[in-house]
């Protein structure tokens, strides 16, 4: 309940006095939430309506399915994203999917990620399937959903493979401390993308959500 009262753009204070509610036993169902402990149904529904969701969703259903199950919105507005703008939804790293081409037919793979100098880096093994050779041909898509809002974006960058070998560039990196693989250690070949093209696009609404 918590992620989707920030999605909305709401404070407690306002989601308490829609729902009927004490601000004090708001701050008291959201503590529960952190410490999955259930409430009584009651209070969960009415916090469901104000919140656009369900009781089910506020409980954390569907968190092992994909996104964008929600409902479209109803006059989406689809926007040409800039390649500023795109650099500028990727800035702050994070996981997208690198594409590309194998023995075994196309794949496409999750990778931490970040921005460095205008192009997108990430950490693999060597050997595996996102670890190309050098000056080979791939894609990066890396998108954010909103579904509460029925919006969301995508920015696709396509480019060459570089090695990032120096050691002073990989010292550097290492120094920052990201992209971090999730799936641990033992990936110690640093990827570059050295772009060719960036293209995006967002969906938002028109209505008074959009603003926020």
């Amino acid at each position: 309940m918590t992620l989707c009262r920030e999605r909305l753009g709401l404070n407690r204070e306002e989601v308490a006095e829609r729902a009927g509610m004490a601000v004090e036993y708001l701050e008291y169902l959201e503590y529960l939430e952190s410490s999955a402990a259930v409430p009584g149904s009651a209070p969960l529904t009415r916090l469901a309506g104000v919140l656009g969701t369900s009781v089910a969703d506020l409980l954390g259903a569907g968190t092992e399915v994909p996104p964008g199950r929600g409902e479209a919105a109803a006059q989406p507005l689809v926007e040409q994203l800039a390649p500023a703008e795109c650099w500028a939804k990727l800035a702050s790293g994070g996981i997208g999917r690198v594409v590309l081409s194998t023995a075994d037919g196309p794949v496409a793979l999750p990778v931490n990620f970040r921005v460095l100098d205008g192009s997108v880096v990430y950490r693999t093994a060597e050997g595996s399937s996102v670890c190309p050779e050098a000056g080979a041909p791939l894609a990066f898509e890396a998108d954010r959903v909103d579904e509460a809002l029925s919006s969301g974006w995508s920015v696709l960058v396509k480019g060459t493979a570089v090695r990032l070998d120096e050691p002073a560039v990989v010292e550097h990196l290492v120094h920052r401390g990201r992209p971090d693989p999730w799936v641990g250690e033992g990936r110690d070949v640093w990827i570059r993308i050295r772009t060719s093209s960036v293209t995006g696009r967002r969906i938002r609404t028109d209505g008074p959500a959009a603003g926020r």
